[in-house]
């Protein structure tokens, strides 16, 4: 009841199978130094998100001094629906993939909140399949596009209430906030405010994804 308490406060705050999911073809934009490539929360409004996504852009913005950095907002749902999430993962794979090709030196920082961690878990290699609004993995970033991913920010992520984080080869270069009684992320909580408090993190993600730059 509380997480769907926190879905439902996400939504006021902005007012198909998995073996059938498909996507559009990625189209690559201009190259810049830096993408951000954002998976917004459940409902979340906002360009990449207005709890996490627009925060911490602009803080990156700023701290990656001397770089462009650019924003990708990845295109799914974001909503209850059974494959939201799959949806996100394979948007998000393609993107990244079509961007890699065409942008060779481009690094990527990858944002994702609450069901958009999800999106993100997925796309690393970390199923969210069980978590709130999670989903199995359909696609996952190859190993030629992994040593251009320079950071990963995840804020309520939903696998953390089953106990589960990122581990192997993106561990070292991920943050994963999970304020404390968010019942998204916290196994047990019962603070519905937690979940809506990550933009007080921006600068400190901001920070950690500048130094990985």
């Amino acid at each position: 009841m509380r997480i769907r308490m926190c879905l439902a406060a996400l939504s006021l705050a902005g007012g198909a199978g998995l073996a059938t999911l498909s996507a559009p073809p990625a189209m690559a934009a201009a190259c810049s130094d830096v993408e951000v490539v954002a998976a917004r929360g459940t409902f979340e409004p906002g360009t990449l998100g207005f709890i996490v996504g627009d925060p911490v852009y602009s803080a990156l913005q700023k701290k990656a001094a001397g770089k462009n950095v650019t924003s990708y907002k990845v295109n799914y749902p974001a909503d209850l629906s059974p494959t939201s999430a799959a949806q996100g993962n394979l948007d998000l794979v393609n993107h990244v993939k079509s961007q890699a090709a065409a942008c060779p030196s481009q690094k990527f920082v990858l944002v994702g909140y609450s069901q958009g961690a999800n999106v993100v878990d997925n796309s690393i290699g970390i199923s969210s399949a069980g978590a709130v609004v999670g989903s199995p993995i359909v696609a996952t970033l190859p190993a030629a596009v992994e040593p251009k991913v320079a950071a990963v920010l995840l804020f309520g992520n939903p696998i953390r209430a089953l106990g589960k984080s990122v581990t192997g080869t993106y561990q070292s270069r991920t943050l994963d906030l999970c304020a404390k009684g968010d019942p998204v992320c916290e196994n047990g909580g019962g603070d519905v405010g937690a979940h809506l408090s990550y933009r007080d993190d921006a600068e400190e993600a901001a920070t950690f994804a500048a130094g990985r730059l």
